[in-house]
């Protein structure tokens, strides 16, 4: 009899131990889990909400690429699902053109015009450095084509190394900055701004 006490004892003692253990076991895998899910989960909020035009607002150098999204009201299209490749001026390529000029696209009766030039800088889909240079390459000396979403078209070369877009005027803009990424798209930013025919 004792010593089935003592062996109901140490049996006792033993599933008391192990289950002291397993939970402390438990406990840890549940937090690096927890902590490897709160990481996926941050990141996948900042994927989720930083879509294009919150990216550019995020962006001094693009203040008034945003206050001419507004005034054309393209921020809701921007903030789409897209994706979406956006070319866009910063503000010392916005200083080129004369104040009256910009005046005048700000103002209501230039907001037409100024949809037409903004939405000239966006090309559906999304085209990283990478795969922009390579097109290039592959298209030869005539250079590279883009449609953009008011569907006229863009030529993309290489000068010295850098990404060229020429407009439809001849006018060229050098791609400055590459892969600036946001949640429907990406960003390049570029130091003139483009106009359509």
């Amino acid at each position: 009899m004792n010593k089935f006490a003592i062996a109901l004892a140490s049996a006792a003692s033993l599933a008391i131990v192990a289950c002291a253990e397993e939970p402390a076991d438990t406990t840890a895998m549940d937090d690096a889990a927890m902590a490897d899910q709160m990481a996926n989960d941050d990141a996948a909020m900042v994927g989720e909400t930083d879509n294009i035009v919150q990216v550019a607002q995020g962006n001094p150098e693009f203040s008034t690429l945003v206050s001419a999204v507004t005034t054309a009201e393209l921020g809701e299209t921007l903030s789409g699902e897209g994706p979406y490749t956006v070319f866009a001026p910063t503000n010392a390529a916005f200083d080129k053109i004369p104040q009256a000029t910009r005046d005048e696209l700000m103002s209501e009766a230039g907001r037409e015009d100024l949809t037409g030039i903004l939405t000239y800088h966006v090309v559906e889909g999304e085209t990283m450095a990478a795969a922009l240079t390579a097109a290039i390459e592959a298209a030869g000396t005539k250079g590279y084509e883009l449609t953009t979403v008011n569907g006229a078209t863009l030529t993309a070369t290489l000068v010295d190394g850098n990404v060229v877009l020429t407009d439809a005027a001849g006018n060229t803009s050098t791609v400055t900055g590459t892969d600036v990424d946001a949640s429907n798209g990406v960003i390049h930013s570029i130091d003139t701004v483009l106009m359509p025919e």
